[in-house]
C-alpha cells in the first residue's frame, strides 16, 4: 500500500490511485485542473474560482471555512486536498477520520514546488507536475525584480486593516519582487493602523484584491491621509495562490514594475 507524508510530516494510505478527489483549496484546485484531473476531481469550494468551466460544473462542498460533511460524504471521495491556514483544523481533522486527507503547508515558492511535485507524485501526474515546477522555477529565474528595495506594506484586511507578516508566502512573494515588507518583524496577519503605516516610511502600499475586494475608492480613502506613499491595487491572486497560477506571476510581476515606473 503506498503511503505519502504529506506537509505538516502526516502520513496518508492510499491503497490505489485516487479517482475521486475532492479539493477544499482555490489555488490546489486550479493545480488539479493543469496537471489533467478533469475526470477525478469531483468536489470543490465555492470560492474555487478557477478554472471557470469546473466552478460552473463542479459539485461545490460549501466553502474553504465551511466544508459540509454530508456533501463529501455524497461523493465518496478517496482523497481530499486540505491546506493548513486556508481551512479550520477542526474540520480537517473530522474529515481524517474518515477520508485520506493531504495537507499543505505553504510559505515560500520552494514549499509551493515542493507541494506540486508531491501532489503530482498522489494523483499519478508525476511527470506532468515535475515539468510545471520546472516551468514556475524558470519563470522566477527570470524575474527581474525593482531596482531599488521599496519600503512596502501589502494590505489584506478592511476594518481593521491587516497586513502580513515574514512567515506568509505573500510575504515571500514581496520579497521577491525586491519590494521590503516593513512590516516583516511580525507573525501572520497582525492589525495595523494609518499611523503604524505612516509611522513605518511605507512608500508603496498594495492593495490585494482579496480576500477583502479593496477597489477604487479605498485608495482614495487612505491616499488622504498617507499622501506621501503610492499607493496601488494588487491582483491577490498572483501574491498568494501557490499552485500552477505561479506560471503567470513573475509576468504580473514585471507589469506591476512598469505601472512602478
Amino acid at each position: 500500500m503506498p503511503i505519502f507524508t504529506d506537509q505538516l510530516n502526516r502520513t496518508i494510505d492510499l491503497p490505489a490511485q485516487p479517482r475521486r478527489i475532492v479539493s477544499i483549496v482555490p489555488s490546489q484546485t486550479e493545480l488539479l485542473w493543469s496537471l489533467g484531473l478533469e475526470a477525478e476531481v469531483v468536489g470543490i469550494t465555492k470560492f474555487c474560482v478557477h478554472p471557470e468551466p469546473w466552478f460552473r460544473s463542479k459539485r461545490r462542498v460549501g466553502g474553504t471555512k465551511n466544508v459540509h460533511p454530508d456533501i463529501v460524504a455524497s461523493l465518496q471521495p478517496d482523497l481530499i486536498i486540505a491546506n493548513k491556514e486556508e481551512n479550520v483544523r477542526e474540520q480537517v481533522e473530522a474529515l481524517a477520520d474518515r477520508y485520506p486527507v493531504w495537507i499543505s503547508d505553504v510559505n515560500t515558492l520552494e514549499d509551493a514546488l515542493s507541494m506540486i511535485r508531491s501532489i503530482g507524485s498522489l494523483t499519478g501526474k508525476a511527470d506532468e507536475a515535475s515539468e510545471l515546477a520546472e516551468r514556475i522555477t524558470t519563470g522566477y529565474s527570470k524575474l527581474i525584480a525593482s531596482p531599488r528595495p521599496l519600503r512596502t506594506a501589502y494590505l489584506i484586511w478592511k476594518d481593521p486593516y491587516m497586513t502580513v507578516g515574514h512567515d506568509t508566502f505573500i510575504h515571500d512573494q514581496l520579497s521577491r519582487c525586491g519590494f521590503l515588507n516593513v512590516f516583516g518583524d511580525r507573525l501572520r496577519y497582525p492589525a495595523i493602523t494609518v499611523d503604524e503605516l505612516r509611522a513605518a516610511g511605507c512608500e508603496l502600499l498594495l492593495l490585494s484584491s482579496e480576500p477583502y475586494p479593496f477597489k477604487e475608492k479605498h485608495i482614495d480613502e487612505l491616499q488622504s491621509q498617507l499622501p506621501d506613499t503610492r499607493i496601488l491595487l494588487a491582483d491577490g491572486e498572483y501574491f498568494s495562490w501557490y499552485g500552477s497560477r505561479l506560471l503567470h506571476a513573475p509576468a504580473y510581476f514585471s507589469e506591476l514594475f512598469q505601472r512602478l515606473r
